[in-house]
């Protein structure tokens, strides 16, 4: 859903091309059909910003980044892909990138065994790279795995814990993140406090990711998001800025808990995104993506001063202000 302007992107230039050439090729076997299913997604286009944010972090060590690092971003994106083709399979997603999802087009089958094959793709490259990333990946896709766990178990929960909120995020989404930026790190040889920075800055900057798609989904119109906005409230996810507006109280809190906990049908649903919309909710959310702006600026200031260090420090906020002025 984000898909703001980000100063990793920038700084690349036409080196980005350099990932989808890899992607492709990842992707192609002797099984035009396989190749067809797998590649679905990548044609469909997209920011790419986990291996983005690899070849930003290889590039504090060596501008030109190294073939190895282009390619332990695109483990990580073949992770996150994988990752998508199941997740529309779970929510039963008609669309995905303005076209048809695998599930949809190809049936759930098909989709979760191409989906294994892009998991085992990234965990194939990722070998080759050595046996630490190796070993990083796979405990990133258990991570994936434990975050949306985490979600599925206070699915229509109206008393969801803080708590369960941030474990679950910095599960499904923080860690590829952290991941990413490690791989780069690793892969171009920097030393260890190097490394152990961009880890924590991948973790924050995934953070803030995460919060600002949860904000977008109650804040943007939804032709803006590309689906309907309130979607997570509606299937029973209930993210940050719904819970600070129950935690609030008050009458827009009480109103909230009595729709909440079952499916929304479609009144219920605008209702329910304007209150959480007109509460003090979506601010509170914002100040903790700041939070985490400040965590990712501080790991950073770490590094040595190059390029991709002064893209690295401006990426977090430039992400936090795609949600500052609110479409809706």
């Amino acid at each position: 859903m984000v898909e703001g302007f980000s100063p990793l992107l920038d700084v690349l230039g036409d080196e980005r091309q350099r990932i989808e050439d890899e992607l492709l090729a990842a992707v192609h076997t002797s099984d035009a059909h396989l190749t067809e299913l797998a590649s679905h997604l990548i044609v469909a286009g997209g920011k790419r910003l986990r291996p983005v944010l690899t070849m930003v972090a290889g590039a504090v060590g060596d501008p030109s980044v190294p073939r190895d690092v282009v390619r332990g971003g695109v483990s990580c994106e073949l992770v996150h892909l994988g990752s998508l083709y199941h997740d529309d399979v779970m929510d039963e997603s008609p669309t995905r990138r303005g076209v048809e999802t695998v599930n949809a087009r190809w049936g759930n089958l098909q989709a979760i065994l191409a989906g294994d094959f892009l998991l085992a793709r990234a965990s194939e490259i990722a070998a080759s790279l050595g046996t630490e990333v190796a070993g990083l990946l796979a405990q990133t896709i258990a991570s994936l795995c434990e975050g949306q766990i985490e979600e599925l178990r206070h699915t229509y929960d109206v008393h969801r814990p803080l708590d369960s909120y941030y474990s679950s995020i910095r599960g499904k989404t923080a860690s590829l993140y952290g991941t990413s930026a490690r791989v780069g790190g690793i892969v171009a040889g920097l030393d260890r406090s190097a490394i152990d920075a961009l880890t924590e800055y991948g973790d924050a900057f995934g953070m803030v990711f995460q919060i600002v798609d949860d904000v977008l989904d109650i804040t943007s119109t939804d032709d803006h998001i590309g689906k309907r906005a309130g979607h997570d409230m509606q299937v029973g996810v209930y993210t940050l800025p719904v819970i600070l507006t129950i935690a609030a109280g008050g009458d827009s809190a009480e109103r909230l808990l009595e729709l909440l906990g079952s499916p929304l049908d479609e009144a219920q649903r605008v209702e329910a995104l304007d209150l959480v919309r007109h509460s003090g909710g979506v601010a509170a959310a914002l100040d903790a993506g700041a939070q985490f702006v400040r965590t990712a600026e501080r790991a950073v200031a770490q590094l040595p001063d190059c390029p991709a260090r002064v893209a690295l420090a401006a990426a977090p906020q430039a992400l936090l202000a795609t949600v500052l002025s609110p479409t809706a």
